[in-house]
């Protein structure tokens, strides 16, 4: 059954609205990377009037961005590793129960917690024993901070994958003698694939464009992160550079554009079948 022509043209426009509201602001950072500087500084129209890489040149020869995007690439894709070999197992154990303690409930809540809290909350804290170490002036505390906004979402995301698991499966594989690890490794983690695809979509953008805790913790120009070299560009002392600001934003999209692509049909399958438990 057709429906009604005004209710038609109204969900049109409404699809047209959101998509121009969502990708506009792509568009117009696009637009404002590859301008000119001289175009930059008057008027600005809806479209560019040339055509000019100098502010990705600029960003690589004077502003130390290719370290930034190496910074970014080490801290992220090692603390999202680590954070899915811990976040997972834990995941795990907390759905099947393994063993039979009673803390299950405040362990889940205090995951929960754990997210929930703004990363402030665990800013000093993390200072002071970093800076007890003596490795801030390392990648470490980065790493280890990422990992404990990441660790809580993985396992409050994947523990209802495990949970909708027929333990039919497990129970077989064990019975012809499969160890834990095997287990584990061969016969659960494939059958939840899409939810850790997903997973690591959501973590990895969360972990690429976390601020607050490189601020706090990066000591040093050389270890600075793409959010932290793009927040040098707009200062007072750098006034304000719209086009290296429009670029670096550009670049700092590529890994995940690239990620999301390669892995949109897992991303997809991951989101819907842990809305539903079955």
């Amino acid at each position: 059954m057709k429906q009604p022509l005004p209710k038609r043209i109204l969900k049109i426009f409404l699809i047209a609205f959101l998509l121009v509201w969502t990708l506009f602001p792509i568009y117009w950072m696009l637009s404002l990377s590859i301008r000119s500087g001289s175009e930059l500084t008057g008027a600005l129209s809806l479209f560019p009037h040339s055509f000019s890489l100098e502010h990705f040149q600029d960003l690589f020869e004077n502003k130390n961005f290719g370290t930034s995007i190496k910074n970014s690439l080490i801290v992220t894709l090692v603390s999202l590793s680590l954070s899915l070999v811990f976040g997972l197992a834990c995941a795990y154990i907390l759905a099947r129960a393994r063993f039979k303690f009673k803390l299950k409930g405040p362990m889940l809540f205090w995951a929960l917690l754990l997210r929930v809290l703004p990363p402030i909350a665990f800013a000093l804290p993390l200072y002071i024993m970093m800076n007890d170490i003596g490795i801030l002036a390392t990648k470490i505390p980065l790493i280890l901070s990422h990992m404990l906004i990441n660790i809580p979402f993985i396992v409050w995301f994947m523990i209802t994958f495990f949970e909708s698991l027929p333990l039919e499966v497990e129970e077989s594989a064990a019975v012809d003698g499969a160890s834990e690890n095997q287990l584990f490794t061969r016969i659960v983690l494939p059958q939840v694939l899409p939810g850790i695809t997903a997973v690591g979509i959501l973590s990895f953008m969360t972990s690429w464009n976390e601020y607050l805790y490189g601020v706090i913790f990066v000591q040093s120009p050389s270890q600075f992160t793409i959010p932290l070299t793009l927040a040098t560009l707009n200062s007072e002392q750098e006034l304000a550079q719209w086009g290296n600001i429009a670029a670096g934003g550009v670049l700092s999209l590529v890994p995940i554009a690239i990620f999301v692509i390669i892995a949109q049909n897992f991303l997809i399958a991951g989101l819907s079948s842990g809305a539903v438990k079955e």
